[in-house]
């Protein structure tokens, strides 16, 4: 069974700092691409942050390009993004998402197979 846990959130001043880890577990598990969105309430799920298992890419949505960075971490199927430069409208629940698709546009949710429960993250003063 897989199962993707979200840490690292929180709360954070404006111009403030996180890192968000995720890990998914399960054992032959070997997603193709692995994901960041945010949700507000009431809200439609939106793409953060997306980056290729293999290789070296990575995809980011224009409303962070330049402040998040998603990176791989050396144990398996674990990744972070690093978000610098944190504004109000930042804030939100976070959630990382794994896809076996080989073929898929990464910033749509409906490319991704698994979710994990979210991580709230606060921006404020």
């Amino acid at each position: 069974q897989v199962q993707l846990v979200e840490s690292g959130g929180g709360l954070v001043q404006p111009g403030g700092s996180l890192r968000l880890s995720c890990a998914a577990s399960g054992r032959t598990f070997s997603p193709v691409v692995m994901g960041w969105f945010r949700q507000a309430p009431g809200k439609e799920r939106e793409f953060v942050a997306a980056i290729s298992m293999s290789g070296s890419s990575t995809y980011y949505s224009d409303s962070v390009k330049g402040r998040f960075t998603s990176s791989r971490g050396n144990a398996k199927n674990t990744v972070y993004v690093q978000m610098n430069s944190l504004k109000p409208e930042d804030t939100d629940v976070y959630y990382c998402a794994a896809t076996l698709k080989r073929q898929g546009i990464v910033s749509v949710k409906e490319t991704y197979d698994y979710w994990g429960q979210g991580t709230q993250v606060t921006v404020s003063s």
